[in-house]
């Protein structure tokens, strides 16, 4: 077998020519910030991902060898996911958050790492045994990528590069092989900056560097199933899948995050420059032909349909008052139909709910 140190480079030499931006390795130990994380479910504040707050869910992230006991070492990386700008806004453009424009990363990263590992057993010349997690996982990511050396938690709750920013997927693999770790990323280029909280417009941001999922855009829109609250619905704006908000206004985005230019990540047509109304007239024979292997279909279509309403009624589109009464005529979902109403009655200028 290589030795450690040649092994880790073949590693990392091998990540960057699988198109990741990072790659860094950390041993297993229990994580620092498991009693945040067990703090933030008892407080509810994971909101209706019920996945993410049973007894088992909260346990297995404490340490990676509770997920794998044969783990010796967590490789860590990460892919820029950032998308090329359109040439040029469209009006009343619908603001889709920029990791999910592309391709959907949880089929693309894994796809990458399994070949990592299939290398990987042919240079050693055993199997190994592994695991492989992106987001999915019972890993509490954002804390093995700080270890491995790959950036800090900033005040978004967001890993933050300094010459990358924080437009970055993570991934894990869980080794049982010896390598030798990376520095951990210590130190904290936050300072006294405030521009995410000060611009986040539901207040999800919280002291202690978590979000309240139940006031975050990305959660309202994506996560959530039946109705949005109605007092958070005019700060949603023009969110009408995730939000990227804390980012856009990061300084280390604005200084440094440059687009991809990886083919996979790159914006589908449909999601180049979107209007609210292109998502309304999506007809449930198209849906899954244009939003195949894409993260929005998380949403679903009822939940893309929702956002689509309300967020044509932020913007005030003016041709979507008869689009979404034709919505009215051939949807029954009563989420739908509540948003739509909802939409209708703010064009009309009422502020009640029909």
């Amino acid at each position: 077998m290589s030795d450690p140190a040649d092994l880790a480079r073949y590693i990392k030499s091998a990540c960057a020519d699988l198109g990741f931006d990072l790659a860094g390795i950390t041993h297993p130990r229990a994580v620092q910030h498991h009693d945040v994380y067990r703090s933030w479910v008892s407080a509810g504040r994971h909101g209706t991902m019920g996945y993410l707050a049973t007894e088992r869910a909260v346990a297995a992230r404490r340490d990676p060898r509770d997920v794998m006991p044969e783990c010796r070492s967590v490789l860590v990386v990460a892919a820029n996911y950032l998308p090329s700008p359109p040439a040029e806004g469209a009006p009343w453009q619908i603001d889709i958050a920029a990791y999910a424009q592309g391709q959907d990363y949880h089929r693309v990263l894994p796809a990458r790492l399994r070949r990592l590992v299939a290398g990987l057993e042919a240079h050693v010349g055993r199997a190994i045994h592994h695991r492989v997690y992106t987001d999915t996982g019972p890993l509490l990511e954002r804390e093995l990528a700080q270890q491995a050396g790959l950036g800090w938690i900033g005040r978004n709750a967001c890993l933050i590069h300094p010459r990358l920013g924080s437009y970055l997927f993570l991934a894990e693999v869980l080794l049982d092989l010896d390598l030798p770790a990376d520095p951990a990323f210590t130190s904290d280029h936050c300072g006294s900056c405030r521009r995410c909280l000060d611009a986040c417009p539901t207040g999800c941001i919280r002291p202690d560097r978590t979000l309240d999922a139940r006031r975050c855009i990305s959660y309202l829109t994506i996560e959530l199933r039946g109705s949005i609250p109605p007092e958070l619905r005019s700060a949603i704006g023009s969110w009408g899948f995730g939000c990227d908000i804390c980012q856009q206004v990061c300084p280390w985005n604005v200084r440094f995050a440059a687009p991809t230019q990886d083919p996979e990540f790159q914006p589908r047509p449909l999601l180049r420059s979107p209007r609210a109304l292109d998502l309304l007239r999506l007809a449930p024979e198209e849906f899954p032909r244009a939003l195949q292997q894409s993260a929005l279909k998380r949403a679903r279509r009822s939940g893309l349909l929702r956002n689509a309403a309300i967020v044509a009624a932020n913007l005030q589109d003016p041709q979507a008052p008869s689009e979404l009464k034709a919505v009215l005529e051939r949807e029954a979902d009563p989420d739908v139909r509540e948003a739509v109403h909802w939409a209708l009655a703010r064009f009309a200028g009422e502020e009640t709910h029909p």
